[in-house]
């Protein structure tokens, strides 16, 4: 049985994974456009993961929620930043 619940790995995975097919192949599913996005909505998202990923773009971007996405979309520009997520200890 299909359990339903939060996935806690659905954001990172919209700010990580690229585009796997059609005109924007290779861009990150946070960085497509709102129209690519509208023309799935129109036309029937994808099945599966990548349509659940698709949609949920489009809400976020329809209802100006694209904050959600910025700490994590820095954190993908430079994953490597010595001390960045560590707590800092007085010496």
């Amino acid at each position: 049985m299909e359990q339903f619940g939060p996935d806690s790995q659905l954001l990172p995975d919209l700010v990580n994974t690229k585009m796997p097919f059609g005109k924007y192949k290779g861009t990150y599913i946070s960085d497509l456009p709102v129209s690519y996005l509208e023309w799935f909505q129109r036309e029937g998202f994808p099945p599966g993961r990548l349509g659940m990923m698709l949609a949920t773009t489009y809400e976020i971007k329809l209802n100006g929620l694209e904050q959600l996405l910025t700490t994590l979309k820095r954190a993908r520009k430079d994953p490597y930043q010595p001390g960045r997520f560590q707590p800092k200890y007085n010496r």
